[in-house]
């Protein structure tokens, strides 16, 4: 495994970590302890340390899924989790940054994870309005003082979301997660370089665009009814599809996974940490952990 750090921090992370939104059953299936587990436990043996999860994967299910899985080696893993949803059902959330809300939220993943601290706690892709709000950072900054958080982080909704990519130092935010990938290029216009600027970590999320970049999927592929990827516009997601041809025939090198290559991609941007990929299984994190050959030296936050 390849190790970067995360921002300002001191946090050194894996250049893959895992994404667990599927352990939440909004991916087209549900997980027991026994698979997530197995998933982790694979992911440690690869040298793999940062996991992303938050309170809206099913009612803090994919959080209580995790502390399980880490319970005998919290110390080994970094945890981040957010903040700012009401789970109600697959697909149905309510937005609830009150700040006292937010502490209730923060002990019932405390709880889930069952652990006593959280290694980075992120603003869930909440609106501007939600985030422009004193009370709320100096709440979040008292648990910091607290030792219940280490560090935040914003997790934007919009991938140009400069708005509050610009205020991060500002509120006290160290990291920024983002959706970005080959077919969504849109933070390196103005969220990538306000990172820099600030030595913020960055969490590059949906690297394989929701698996369209795995190479497994064709034009008029459908999904059930379960899967977060059947609310999509199927018009849309053909063309996605069809440029991930155009992208397999002539960007990725013969006898290369594409998966690993799209992983690759993300991590080649000096602004970009990690790569937090799903996976559904041991094998998809070995693949996933894969693109580590493919991520050549010399990156600004090499560790």
């Amino acid at each position: 495994m390849k190790y970067r750090r995360l921002g300002s921090t001191g946090l050194r992370v894996s250049v893959v970590g895992i994404g667990t939104w599927q352990f939440g059953g909004e991916w087209g299936k549900a997980y027991d302890q026994k698979e997530a587990d197995a998933i982790i436990g694979r992911a440690k043996e690869l040298g793999i340390n940062l996991i992303d999860t938050a309170e809206c994967y099913g009612d803090h299910l994919s959080e209580s899924l995790v502390g399980g899985a880490i319970a005998g080696n919290r110390g080994d893993w970094i945890v981040a989790t957010k903040f700012g949803h009401h789970f109600h059902g697959p697909f149905k959330r309510t937005d609830v940054y009150d700040p006292e809300d937010v502490v209730r939220q923060l002990e019932h993943s405390l709880k889930a994870l069952k652990t006593d601290y959280i290694d980075l706690y992120q603003f869930h892709s909440g609106p501007d309005a939600s985030f422009d709000q004193d009370a709320l950072w100096d709440t979040l900054n008292r648990q910091v003082e607290a030792g219940k958080i280490r560090y935040l982080g914003i997790s934007i909704g919009s991938n140009k979301n400069i708005h509050q990519t610009s205020k991060a130092t500002e509120v006290g935010a160290k990291a920024i997660q983002v959706v970005y990938n080959r077919l969504d290029r849109g933070p390196e216009e103005e969220v990538f370089p306000s990172c820099i600027e600030q030595d913020l970590g960055v969490l590059a999320r949906v690297p394989l665009a929701s698996g369209f970049l795995s190479g497994k999927y064709r034009p008029g592929a459908r999904f059930g009814d379960n899967d977060v990827r059947s609310r999509r516009n199927e018009e849309e997601q053909d063309r996605l599809l069809r440029e991930v041809e155009r992208i397999r025939a002539t960007e990725v090198p013969e006898g290369v996974d594409m998966a690993a290559w799209a992983l690759a991609w993300c991590l080649k941007h000096p602004a970009v940490t990690c790569v937090i990929p799903g996976c559904k299984d041991a094998a998809q994190v070995e693949a996933n952990a894969a693109a580590i050959a493919l991520v050549e030296p010399g990156h600004p936050q090499d560790a």
